[in-house]
């Protein structure tokens, strides 16, 4: 299995500019700062959300965010996917009719970033999902993971101010996603998956952001059993999780990390004393 399949392009002029400013003592400093822009879903005819967004995989972003919101079926067959860069706009188009008119004006503003909107009842098919019981995380496969995204090249070591998303399989990293809101990375991801006919079951996801109901619904909706997380835990985004019976870690750097949901699918094979503390990589780059 080949080793992160797509990753972040940090060297795409169209994700960062260069911004001047000072620093703390006053000098003159450049550094490079991530783009954000807005980006207009349609289905068929019908305007969905507009998000904001770095850009890249509008493709992806778009299918990933229809089919995480329930409006795109994973049997649907889409004619087409138009998108305009100078309009900001992508269009998925689908055989089957579609009208969300009375969908579109229920609202639930969630705890995502950058607009992370869910329309309608956030919890529509959750509990129709069963994820994999056969699904296992070994303790060194995290480690490594860990190890392998942190040390990838993205715009988060590059611009910071941005969040990354990453599916994964045993301990090899497969598609790397970032945007400024984690909600995007996430769509972005679930789009490729649908796209590429990638099964879930024994997949894992990692994400930099908190784990929040929202990150956790997506990721049952998505039907994989394993995620995890650099950062910590809402309540609820536990109470789901334990609810779809999703094996959820948090805090997980270096040697560290908290599960607390599903603790069954984990597999202690790895001496944590064995593993270092984890370094402080990730700092921003600047200029003079």
């Amino acid at each position: 299995m080949k080793q992160f399949e797509l990753t972040p392009d940090p060297k795409n002029p169209a994700l960062s500019e260069t911004i001047s400013g000072l620093d703390h003592l006053g000098n003159p400093i450049q550094i490079p700062v991530v783009v954000e822009k807005p980006l207009t879903l349609f289905l068929n005819k019908q305007e969905i959300v507009t998000m904001m967004t770095i850009g890249d995989y509008p493709e992806y972003l778009a299918l990933g965010y229809l089919l995480n919101q329930n409006m795109l079926l994973a049997d649907d067959e889409v004619t087409g996917v138009d998108y305009d860069d100078d309009l900001g706009v992508v269009i998925v188009r689908t055989v089957r009719q579609t009208d969300f008119e009375e969908k579109l004006k229920k609202k639930t503003q969630t705890s995502g970033c950058a607009q992370g909107t869910a329309f309608g009842d956030l919890m529509e098919k959750f509990d129709e999902i069963s994820l994999s019981p056969d699904a296992t995380l070994k303790t060194s496969w995290l480690y490594k993971l860990s190890k392998k995204i942190n040390l990838q090249p993205s715009l988060y070591l590059e611009t910071g101010a941005i969040h990354g998303c990453v599916l994964c399989c045993g301990e090899t990293p497969l598609i790397y996603m970032e945007d400024v809101g984690r909600h995007n990375a996430i769509d972005k991801i679930a789009g490729y998956m649908w796209k590429h006919k990638i099964s879930a079951p024994d997949k894992i996801f990692y994400t930099t952001g908190r784990l929040t109901s929202e990150m956790v619904i997506k990721t049952v909706q998505m039907q994989i059993p394993i995620l995890i997380s650099r950062s910590g835990f809402t309540a609820w985004g536990v109470n789901l999780a334990r609810q779809a019976n999703l094996t959820l870690i948090g805090r997980a750097k270096g040697k560290r990390f908290t599960c607390l949901s599903a603790p069954e699918r984990l597999q202690y094979d790895e001496n944590p004393d064995l593993i270092p503390d984890e370094e402080k990589k990730h700092k921003r780059k600047s200029s003079v």
